[in-house]
């Protein structure tokens, strides 16, 4: 796991490539203590950076940027392939010989045989970049899922990336305006959705997609997406792949030349990833959680009995508000792009550091594939009222507008913005999902804009006040023959929230410590094999296909009433954090509760003060 960076240009204007690649990779230290490394080519038509997280091979052999015997391939990566050592084998078979024992060489002669289509056969999370020394070429790829992150900015003949967004801005080359549909859809979503980023230009690759640069021509593809076409399969058949594709991807999560231990937080997700850690790994297993003094948000007591019952070396923290107040300082600067999540991660991150963890597995993507969510029983009820509703358009519209004006909280104001709307499962998420309604947003946007350079010049983001016009992209795909409603939620769940929240604040926070979070559900070969599930089995309520399979799953757990994992931010927000949550400037007609929607804010404004110069 590491810190990625690099610079093309078909013109070697930049005398100081140097000094700019040196800024870039200053900005990604922490991603990767263990060493740092720099390429120049001789034409200074590219410069690629590095730091590294050593995990596999932890000899000099693992250094990057990494080249080919001949030198005219240079590889920077972020990630860990899973898969490598097959990939490996294979490749010796052909003839190839090694200079490491790092999945990074693997990448980078699977390329030199294979070109593009190299991303057909890796198996783990990535974000990389290889440059053709001969061809003057680059080739980025990130990873299915969407695990690792991988930004980019393209100006003319000039590609700048990198593996956040504060490493393309200490570059100096882009101009750090905002970008209006990144703004809107991180008020509306409370996080920016890819391929936008909160800076005009500066855009995320898609989870899926490679993009190749050729003479200052960049050409991108996406090749993977989900795939829900149900197939004929018996509950009992189902239990089996399930149980099947999670022992096979915990193993493979496994795969690592340093201990890993495993964040426990108490339900379903992180028992079933220590309850199969346990039988297939023999050495103790060390658990991480984080507990609070307020005895409503504490669960420390649960998380250390699953722990006894496996017989895991657990470690638990108990985060007070005076604790909570010392470390904003450090969680704040760590921010790449605000969110209204991350701070759980970023806490109990710095646990596993502090005990010299390196490697850590969470059960995040757990409810997102097997139905975890309220959000797979609302969002089709929501999308059925609208259909009825619409049968008279009229009704629905005024009901809609009236709602969105007038609603008395949040919650309605965004069911009002949703009922003005074609009926449609991606609409129906949005208003679920959502923090501010459309007409707050564009009301929080002009207010900012009074002081805050926005590029294209401030417009509403609706035209004619119509929400269907959004820049937040709709998402397509991936939606096969025979899909169900539950399909479209359990898609919109994980290309959406799990994708440009939880995975990415789960990156950037654990990163800011220089621990590496792997993710075993958010498996490419696990969701291949069980998306073909029909979804009355995948989604049935309660995750009862997950628990029927992991039978080690103690019932206690299993039957516990299912409960987000929150930090007392309210009370820590009126009271310990002082001004930093109190002085917030937007129109006084927008409630500030939920908590949520503070902390929005106040994540936005710090931000901007630190980034917008």
């Amino acid at each position: 796991m590491c810190g990625i960076a690099g610079i093309l240009n078909i013109n070697p204007e930049h005398q100081n490539l140097e000094t700019i690649i040196h800024r870039m990779q200053t900005a990604i230290q922490h991603r990767g203590p263990d060493d740092a490394g720099i390429y120049v080519s001789t034409d200074k038509q590219a410069a690629l950076a590095h730091t590294r997280l050593s995990i596999l091979d932890l000899s000099a052999a693992g250094h990057q940027p990494m080249s080919s015997n001949d030198g005219r391939y240079l590889i920077t990566f972020n990630g860990e392939i899973y898969n490598f050592q097959q990939l490996r084998q294979n490749l010796i078979s052909q003839g190839e010989k090694f200079h490491s024992q790092t999945d990074t060489e693997v990448i980078l002669k699977l390329y030199q045989k294979l070109g593009r289509n190299c991303v057909h056969h890796l198996r783990g999370m990535f974000a990389f970049a290889i440059w053709d020394d001969l061809e003057k070429t680059c080739f980025l790829a990130r990873d299915p899922l969407g695990i690792k992150p991988l930004y980019y900015w393209n100006y003319g003949s000039n590609l700048v990336f990198a593996s956040e967004l504060k490493a393309i801005l200490a570059s100096g080359l882009p101009t750090a305006n905002l970008s209006i549909a990144g703004l809107y859809s991180y008020l509306t979503t409370g996080s920016v959705p890819e391929p936008h980023t909160l800076i005009a230009d500066i855009h995320c690759l898609a989870a899926g997609n490679w993009l190749y640069w050729q003479n200052g021509t960049i050409t991108q593809k996406q090749y993977w997406q989900i795939n829900f076409t149900p197939e004929v399969i018996s509950p009992l058949e189902a239990q089996e792949i399930v149980k099947t594709a999670l022992v096979d991807s915990i193993k493979h999560h496994f795969i690592s030349d340093v201990p890993v231990g495993i964040f426990l937080s108490g339900g379903i997700d992180s028992t079933t990833v220590l309850a199969l850690a346990t039988k297939h790994q023999e050495s103790e297993l060390s658990t991480y959680s984080i507990a609070f003094a307020e005895s409503q948000w504490n669960e420390g007591e649960l998380a250390q009995k699953i722990a006894n019952h496996f017989g895991a070396k657990h470690t638990e923290y108990q985060v007070t508000s005076s604790f909570a107040k010392s470390i904003l300082p450090d969680f704040l600067t760590a921010i790449d792009q605000p969110s209204i999540d991350g701070f759980n991660t970023f806490c109990v991150s710095k646990v596993a550091h502090e005990n010299g963890m390196k490697v850590v597995l969470s059960g995040l993507g757990g409810d997102e594939i097997f139905g975890g969510y309220k959000s797979f029983q609302k969002v089709p009820q929501m999308v059925e009222l609208s259909k009825k509703l619409h049968i008279l358009p009229l009704i629905s519209q005024g009901l809609g507008t009236g709602l969105a004006h007038w609603g008395n909280s949040p919650k309605i104001k965004r069911l009002g913005d949703f009922l003005k709307q074609p009926p449609s499962f991606v609409a129906a998420y949005r208003s679920f999902r959502g923090i501010f309604s459309h007409t707050e947003a564009c009301q929080i946007i002009n207010q900012l804009s009074i002081s805050i350079p926005i590029l294209p010049p401030l417009v509403p983001p609706y035209q004619g006040g119509k929400p269907e016009s959004s820049p937040l992209p709709l998402l397509r795909g991936g939606l096969g023959w025979g899909s169900t409603p539950e399909d479209e939620v359990s898609f919109l769940e994980i290309t959406g929230y799990m994708r440009n929240q939880l995975l990415r604040d789960s990156d950037v926070m654990s990163m800011n410590w220089g621990l590496e979070l792997r993710v075993p559900f958010v498996d490419q070969s696990l969701i291949e094999a069980v998306a073909p599930i029909p979804s009355n089995i995948r989604l049935a309520g309660g995750k009862q296909l997950l628990t029927q399979a992991i039978t080690e799953i103690p019932d206690w757990v299993v039957n516990r009433p299912k409960k987000g994992f929150y930090f007392p931010f309210e009370t820590w927000m009126d009271n310990e954090f002082g001004d930093f949550f109190q002085n917030i400037n937007i129109p006084a007609n927008i409630p500030l509760k939920p908590w949520y929607r503070r902390w929005s804010l106040a994540m936005l404004k710090y931000w901007l003060e630190r980034t917008i110069k």
